[in-house]
């Protein structure tokens, strides 16, 4: 659709930008047009609501909101001030939390407080290793956390690609870490928290769960909480959440006040209402059956996909999933991970590559959340992993797969209407 149909067709679609800057509105809807007509398997995205989209775009995006309820640096924070209590309100109900802080613009961002509340420069800490599944913040030498702290690196088992706990122990022990983190981007299972809080009261750890990925499941009922075993949880409100993108942390109420001002004035400034009051609506959603429901479809349409792409001769993980998130190796189809990824973005199916444990290769890793949220069910996994796997090996043409693709998503738009 040009620029000029769209303006003819519908000139609200984007309260009004099409006629007032169509160069920036024809973006928009190729975005859209893009999101609408593929196959989105980014372990890490999903398709928030109409509500939280409305949220986002409201007149809340306008107020400077430095500090917190109550205490502003600027005037006119009355209604703010209640939009951020509602959110708080919510994520405390709905996680069993005794504190929360809702203003992290990002997970990165809410691990940062997170480490500031607890650590100094320096400190000792014990995460997952990156090329095991940790993510950037538990250590990267790019990112702050490799620059000022000394982390230590556990790792998975070679043979079930499962975290391995003797070496968490041992290494605990060994360096006596002020923190250990238990959390990944890449891990598919289920982490033993109550584990994770024996080794960490047995040295005098502080634990941190970072649950930027499954703590869409926990709000749903579909996976295990960390809020009673770790001092202090960071999450993202996307992923399986389905929020707006930003980030938030739960924690203990002894902990709150440090807490929060690492968040302000420590490491960020004005909070974003608008994204705040989002976050409000996200977490009202994800107190309702229907979002429970999800939660439990979210991870058996993840369950069906890696049996149906072991099926089809890739290699999963761990050999299956506990959450939305699959790892697998295209290795036994013929080609690496990037090679497969180039590939399947070229049919319209959209993933990422990620390190795999024990091995020199990169694999993909894919997730359920935005085609769950689309309504497919098991039976469409069944299709997805048959392209999927077909494009992979070069038995089937990536264009022609596009049109399959294109249909199927057609059958299930993101926001119907």
């Amino acid at each position: 659709m040009s620029v000029t149909h769209a303006i003819e067709a519908d000139d609200s679609m984007f309260g009004g930008l099409l006629r007032q800057d169509p160069e920036l509105a024809e973006i928009l809807l190729a975005e859209s047009r893009r999101q609408s007509t593929t196959l989105q398997l980014i372990a890490a995205e999903n398709f928030t609501s109409p509500a939280v989209l409305a949220a986002l775009g409201s007149p809340l995006a306008n107020k400077y909101a430095e500090g917190y309820p109550g205490a502003r640096h600027h005037g006119g924070c009355e209604i703010v001030d209640v939009a951020e209590r509602l959110a708080v309100e919510r994520a405390r109900d709905l996680f069993g939390a005794e504190h929360a802080n809702v203003q992290c613009h990002s997970g990165s961002s809410a691990v940062l407080a997170a480490y500031a509340a607890l650590l100094r420069p320096g400190d000792t800490v014990l995460a997952l290793g990156l090329s095991h599944g940790g993510h950037l913040t538990h250590g990267s030498p790019a990112n702050f956390s490799g620059r000022w702290f000394d982390f230590v690196g556990y790792g998975v088992d070679a043979e079930t690609g499962l975290v391995d706990h003797d070496q968490v122990r041992t290494l605990a022990r060994t360096h006596r870490p002020k923190a250990i983190v238990c959390g990944s981007i890449a891990y598919p299972r289920h982490l033993d928290h109550a584990f994770f809080r024996e080794v960490a009261d047995e040295v005098g750890a502080y634990l941190v769960a970072d649950a930027a990925h499954p703590i869409g499941l926990v709000a749903g009922g579909a996976a295990p909480s960390p809020v009673p075993y770790a001092d202090i949880v960071c999450a993202t409100t996307h992923k399986v959440l389905r929020g707006p993108r930003g980030g938030m942390i739960l924690c203990r109420g002894e902990l709150a006040e440090r807490v929060d001002r690492a968040v302000f004035p420590f490491t960020q400034g004005g909070a974003q209402m608008h994204t705040v009051a989002a976050k409000a609506v996200a977490f009202g959603e994800a107190s309702t059956p229907a979002f429970a429901a999800y939660a439990r479809q979210v991870v058996a349409n993840a369950r069906a996909l890696a049996a149906h792409l072991a099926a089809e001769g890739l290699v999963v993980t761990t050999g299956g999933t506990d959450t939305h998130l699959i790892t697998a190796d295209p290795a036994p189809l013929g080609v690496d991970g990037r090679t497969a990824r180039g590939r399947l973005a070229a049919a319209g199916i959209v993933l990422d590559c990620c390190a795999l444990p024990h091995a020199d290769v990169r694999g993909l890793r894919l997730g359920t959340a935005a085609l769950t949220t689309q309504g497919m069910r098991e039976g469409e996994m069944r299709t997805v992993a048959a392209l999927l796997a077909g494009v992979v090996r070069g038995a089937l043409d990536p264009a022609a797969v596009r049109e399959d693709v294109r249909e199927l998503a057609g059958r299930f738009p993101p926001y119907p209407g």
